[in-house]
């Protein structure tokens, strides 16, 4: 892939990608079996385990949790009001989309409660045993301390494509826009009006300049993390993609990953 060329010049070391072509074919740059902890892409798993205990009965998107009004639903969307790390909120929910570890970490905190079983073993029974996840696990915060690799990442990829751990109606209410009025910043790359989000998953919308590329079709979604991390699903194409590096996710970032995803969409989505 003439794409996998442009990664050669990324900065990052240990670059891995895989990428799923529109027929559902799997490419695949670097050692794609490297462990790494995949940052705040692990929300996306987190919230794919929500959904499905909340398939399950345990709980509801109505369900009250954190401060005085807020739902598991505000917290999945990051319309809670909570700070990024804080412990108290900071505005009323559905005021502003805040983007919040603090939300995800009282997201599985509920699941706990509401399971009685730890959340990183929830994880593992709902999401990486079904979907074969075989060096995937949770070694801290349900936000950011998955450890995982592409080719795990591949299987989870194939579950946002074509799910199967949840209903399809679910899955497409989790990857559409949530409280669509809120704007906020995506951290690290800038604020918009509208910022995008869904159950999880962030949405790319209208978002320029971003992390995804400007041939992503508005309703691409998917996360990226702060160790250098991404993955995306865009429905349009069909095509996904997901990469893992370790160099901290900055300027570097915005600069080469827009143009890598662009080259992707254009080889894999014809």
């Amino acid at each position: 892939m003439r794409a996998f060329d442009l990664a050669r010049e990324w900065p990052a070391p240990n670059t891995s990608i895989c990428v799923i072509d529109r027929r559902g074919k799997t490419l695949t740059f670097g050692d794609t079996s490297r462990v790494t902890r995949v940052a705040s892409v692990s929300k996306l798993l987190t919230a794919w385990a929500t959904h499905i205990a909340i398939e399950e009965g345990s709980t509801t998107l109505e369900t009250l949790v954190g401060q005085e009004g807020c739902t598991l639903a505000h917290l999945l969307a990051h319309a809670g009001g909570y700070s990024f790390d804080g412990d108290l909120p900071i505005v009323s929910p559905e005021r502003k989309r805040i983007y919040s570890n603090t939300g995800y970490e009282l997201i599985t905190a509920h699941l706990e409660a509401v399971t009685e079983i730890p959340f990183s073993e929830y994880l593992n029974d709902a999401v990486f045993a079904p979907l074969g996840m075989r060096k995937s696990s949770l070694v801290g915060s349900g936000a950011k301390d998955v450890i995982s690799c592409a080719d795990d990442l591949v299987e989870f990829a194939l579950e946002l494509r074509n799910p199967k751990l949840i209903s399809l109606a679910t899955a497409l209410e989790a990857t559409s826009t949530k409280f669509p009025e809120l704007e906020g910043i995506v951290p690290g790359v800038g604020r918009f009006d509208p910022c995008n989000w869904g159950y999880g998953p962030e949405i790319h919308g209208s978002k320029h300049p971003h992390w995804m590329g400007a041939r992503n079709s508005s309703s691409t979604f998917g996360h990226f993390g702060g160790t250098g991390t991404f993955l995306w699903h865009d429905p349009a194409a069909n095509v996904s993609c997901i990469a893992l590096c370790e160099l901290d996710f900055n300027a570097w970032a915005l600069h080469y990953w827009p143009i890598f995803c662009d080259a992707v969409l254009d080889e894999c989505s014809k």
